[in-house]
């Protein structure tokens, strides 16, 4: 029976290449490339995405459990930069659903004109009771990444099950009528075609209302990639744009929009059946509520954390407080940087000895060194009390979430070979809002 199948794929992709040959091949720019995966609806839902400089008339990808003996087929989008050349693509998205958990799978994307080379993935294990390993950085471009590397090595050493791109990318996509940005998504293919890359859009993006981050990639639910959540293992992780903060000539309804889903978001992850099932809630943003560099004005206006100028509308900070968040990932600021437990600018430590043991309040995490031409930046001599650690070396952050208890964080300073200069379990008894 299996053989018929095979047999029958065949004929039908035969009968394909024969239609398009009497039609006369006719597509000069048409392989696949650009290739990055990224998770659906579910964690064992995969999105494939990739670009061609022609439209194929066809999106498919081909894949299986150690063979290209499954299909699926998606849609493609016409994507024109807003620059000067006014350059097109298309853009492809291919989802491969109800994959089996824990398998690994291998698969290549493309069309009867031209298929990517072929990639693998491995599905996460079912349920909440397993290690969750990610890589997460901002700020890389594509001249010196310095990160760059020994992300692509971790990633085919299948040490990653997810990696957390926290904004700007490329410096810019759209920069050279976005030639800046092709090569860029060329640069992660060996890292983002294995591991599912899930971001958010920092301030680099902002040209054309978002328009390159928004076309090239696919994160989950209805918001073109600008916010959205998904759980894996013990985690609910949070992706938002702070960016509607500071582009306001874009208008306040997205503004809005976030703020009321982010509130939604947040109650639902706290019902007791899925905070029991997914008790650490980390969210993560572009630009941070806190930090203590010395060169970026960014640092004393916060507006994420305060809210709009003058009214203080759209405030997040007591959103991590009445939900409960445990950790509080940002980046812009091409540094690194841990706090204490901290909230209103008031350190609110577990305890003397142990400070991140039932810690009352989150705990923020900026990790923007990965690498760009705009280099890194320094600190104030003297912080304020809440930060804990701060380093300006190139570098980026590994996280694990090994249990409902238990998480854990390290930065590697690649300037030092990939040494870990930074560590900090965060550990909880239980997972509730904030009493402050």
């Amino acid at each position: 029976m299996k053989s018929y199948i095979h047999l029958s794929y065949f004929c039908v992709l035969l009968a394909k290449i024969n239609i398009i040959t009497a039609q006369k091949y006719d597509c000069g720019y048409c392989q696949p490339e650009q290739v990055h995966i990224a998770f659906g609806s579910k964690s064992n839902d995969i999105v494939v995405t990739w670009t061609t400089f022609n439209d194929t008339h066809e999106s498919r990808v081909q894949y299986g459990a150690g063979a290209l003996d499954e299909e699926a087929s998606g849609g493609r989008s016409r994507f024109v930069d807003g620059g000067r050349l006014r350059r097109s693509m298309w853009i492809h998205r291919v989802t491969l659903a109800d994959l089996r958990y824990d398998t690994k799978y291998v698969y290549h994307a493309g069309s009867v004109y031209g298929w990517s080379e072929k990639f693998s993935f491995k599905t996460p294990p079912r349920g909440d009771q397993w290690l969750v390993r990610a890589a997460i950085y901002g700020d890389m471009g594509n001249k010196n990444a310095h990160s760059l590397s020994y992300l692509q090595d971790e990633a085919e050493r299948g040490h990653f099950d997810v990696i957390l791109h926290v904004g700007d990318f490329a410096y810019d996509m759209d920069t050279d009528n976005a030639l800046v940005g092709d090569e860029f998504m060329r640069q992660i293919q060996p890292l983002a075609a294995l591991v599912p890359y899930m971001t958010c859009p920092g301030n680099h993006e902002a040209a054309y209302n978002f328009s390159n981050y928004r076309s090239r990639f696919s994160m989950p639910g209805p918001y073109e990639s600008m916010f959205y959540s998904f759980d894996l293992g013990p985690v609910h992780f949070v992706s938002i744009s702070t960016e509607y903060y500071y582009f306001l000539e874009f208008g306040l309804k997205m503004l809005s929009t976030q703020f009321q889903w982010l509130d939604r978001d947040l109650r639902e992850a706290n019902k007791p059946e899925n905070r029991a099932r997914h008790p650490w809630i980390i969210l993560y943003g572009h630009r941070p509520m806190y930090c203590s560099n010395s060169d970026d004005i960014d640092c004393s206006v916060e507006y994420t954390r305060k809210g709009l100028p003058l009214f203080g509308a759209f405030s997040l900070e007591p959103l991590l407080q009445q939900y409960g968040v445990d950790v509080v990932i940002w980046a812009h600021e091409h540094s690194y940087e841990r706090t204490w437990p901290l909230y209103d600018s008031k350190v609110y430590n577990g305890s003397v000895d142990q400070p991140y043991r039932n810690p009352g309040a989150p705990v923020h995490i900026v990790t923007g060194s990965a690498g760009c031409q705009e280099e890194t930046n320094k600190f104030k001599p003297a912080p304020a009390e809440w930060s804990a650690f701060r380093n300006s070396d190139y570098g980026y952050t590994r996280f694990l979430a090994p249990n409902h208890t238990h998480i854990y964080f390290e930065q590697v300073d690649v300037e030092k070979g990939g040494e870990v200069i930074d560590s900090v379990w965060v550990v909880k008894d239980a997972h509730r809002p904030y009493n402050i």
